[in-house]
């Protein structure tokens, strides 16, 4: 069976999508909406192991896509986006959107160790004027 971790080191998140868009077209075309619809021979049902494999490959899209995510909100702020329009692109308040935004700076101020790089003072200091308050207070 497979499992979000282990496809997570065989995919890129293009191709975990890619593979996911097959998956999800073929399961698609093959499983008829209702019991008095059509088969379509041309569409081959996916198996045990292929429908398991399209679930997990929907955790690993959201895994990859949510990896990103904090650095797509610094470069919102870095544009002048303010955290209403960053709550709103994210389906979320201002108030949550600046919340997991400092949650993550706190996160990079205690990374360290094989494999990882964290922030030193100044750069914390840095991300946090960039974010500013919710309110609009702060960097923009």
């Amino acid at each position: 069976m497979s499992t979000p971790d282990e496809l997570e080191r065989r995919y890129t998140l293009p191709g975990a999508v890619a593979r996911y868009d097959a998956l999800r077209t073929r399961d698609a075309l093959a499983s008829p909406a209702d019991e008095d619809a059509p088969e379509r021979p041309d569409a081959d049902a996916l198996t045990r192991g292929e429908s398991l494999e399209l679930l997990a490959l929907g955790e690993v899209i959201a895994r990859k896509a949510g990896y990103g995510r904090q650095l797509s909100v610094r470069s919102a702020r870095r544009a002048g986006a303010s955290w209403s329009q960053i709550g709103a692109a994210l389906g979320t308040s201002k108030q949550a959107a600046w919340e997991a935004h400092n949650r993550w700076i706190d996160e990079q101020a205690r990374e360290s160790g094989v494999g990882h790089w964290g922030w030193d003072a100044d750069e914390v200091a840095a991300a946090r004027a960039l974010a500013g308050e919710p309110d609009g207070g702060g960097a923009r």
